[in-house]
């Protein structure tokens, strides 16, 4: 008997292992494949060709991706500039300063933030970011704006990932231990002095993973990005023009004119360089967690 419950334990660890290395390898397909669909293109033009090109022309065979790299990087920094210092002060607040009830109460809305689906904050965009950026914020400054901008994308991106970083900080934050928060108020620090100097101190490199997997999960953003950014092949010169983003373009062009040469395999490019953007951004933040976790230790 005691056999036979050896056996199956070893079976289903080993069964799970399995599923594991298949999960694991899903990955390392989907870049293989990414990559081998994109070769066309890399063969015929240079890599550098393609990413500081400008020219958005498929019908001429000319594949700039700057200007969407570019977008894609404004949109997503905006959409960080103004999540990080918020999703900071909510976490603090939540962690160290509101009571267990005040805590019971936030939690459910930002969990709910977290699984509305991105159509539904692209909508909001359209009928209150970009009305309040065209008739309001754009004017404040001595600029025009269609409202379809960049700060549109980035305001609603911001939203998007305030769940991310809000539970990741204060998870992060609850890993400090309660001794050396009583330790620092018995030498006579003030509460927002203990904050400052030690929680802080001890979180910030579980703090800085949080702002990347927000940072990733902004830049691969699509369809709330694409309502509300103008989609216009050109560099932003402000926060108040449209952008195109790498996500849009997939979203706007693939299973369209797919008979142009190389235009599949040019936007099958623009996945793999998303997809590999992403995957660095979510190992910083691993790097970062595990070193956290070994300071705490």
């Amino acid at each position: 008997m005691q056999y036979k419950r050896i056996l199956k334990e070893k079976l289903a660890q080993n069964f799970m292992l399995l599923v594991t290395g298949l999960s694991a390898l899903l990955l390392f397909i989907m870049i293989f494949a990414l990559y081998y669909r994109s070769r066309p293109i890399l063969i015929l033009k240079p890599l550098t060709d393609l990413l500081l090109g400008t020219v958005w022309a498929p019908s001429r065979g000319e594949f700039g991706f700057f200007p969407f790299i570019i977008g894609t990087l404004w949109v997503t920094l905006v959409a960080v500039a103004i999540a990080v210092p918020l999703c900071l002060l909510t976490s603090i607040y939540l962690s160290e300063y509101a009571g267990s009830r005040i805590r019971e109460w936030a939690k459910p809305p930002i969990d709910l933030l977290a699984g509305i689906p991105s159509v539904v904050y692209g909508v909001w965009g359209l009928l209150v970011v970009v009305p309040l950026i065209k008739d309001h914020l754009a004017p404040l400054f001595g600029n025009f704006s269609t409202g379809y901008c960049v700060l549109a994308g980035g305001i609603v991106l911001a939203i998007m990932i305030f769940p991310v970083i809000i539970l990741v900080s204060v998870e992060v934050m609850g890993y400090v231990p309660v001794e050396i928060r009583e330790a620092s108020l018995a030498v006579g620090a003030t509460k927002w002095q203990t904050v400052k100097f030690v929680v802080l101190r001890k979180a910030l490199p579980g703090i800085i993973a949080a702002a990347v997997l927000g940072l990733s999960r902004a830049f691969g953003e699509t369809m709330a990005v694409l309502m509300v950014a103008g989609n216009v092949a050109r560099v932003p010169k402000s926060v108040f023009a449209p952008a195109y983003t790498l996500p849009a373009l997939i979203a706007n062009n693939y299973g369209e004119m797919l008979s142009i040469p190389l235009y599949d395999s040019a936007l099958l490019l623009a996945s793999f360089i998303l997809l590999v953007v992403v995957l660095i951004f979510n190992i910083i933040s691993r790097l970062f967690m595990i070193r956290i976790e070994r300071r705490i230790q």
